[in-house]
């Protein structure tokens, strides 16, 4: 069961981690918000990150359409909301 709580504290945290990484010219942190991203899915509820996810392996884990996919997943969450 998917409930408001944790659509909003998944949106609040990937909206805002998204936020500094658009931003950030740093790889070290780049690299570090993927790894919070990651290690947040890995623990969140399984429901609303296949919801989120749209049934996409390693949707957040692979650094090569990480952007891509912590914008969809804001976009996303924002949506259920």
């Amino acid at each position: 069961m998917i409930t408001r709580d944790s659509i909003e504290t998944a949106y609040s945290f990937l909206h805002q981690k998204r936020n500094v990484y658009i931003h950030s010219l740093l790889d070290w942190q780049r690299d570090d918000i993927e790894y919070a991203i990651a290690s947040y899915v890995d623990d969140m509820n399984q429901e609303l990150y296949d919801t989120m996810s749209d049934g996409t392996a390693d949707f957040l884990r692979d650094h090569k359409r990480f952007r891509e996919d912590i914008t969809l997943a804001v976009e996303r969450l924002e949506n259920m909301l």
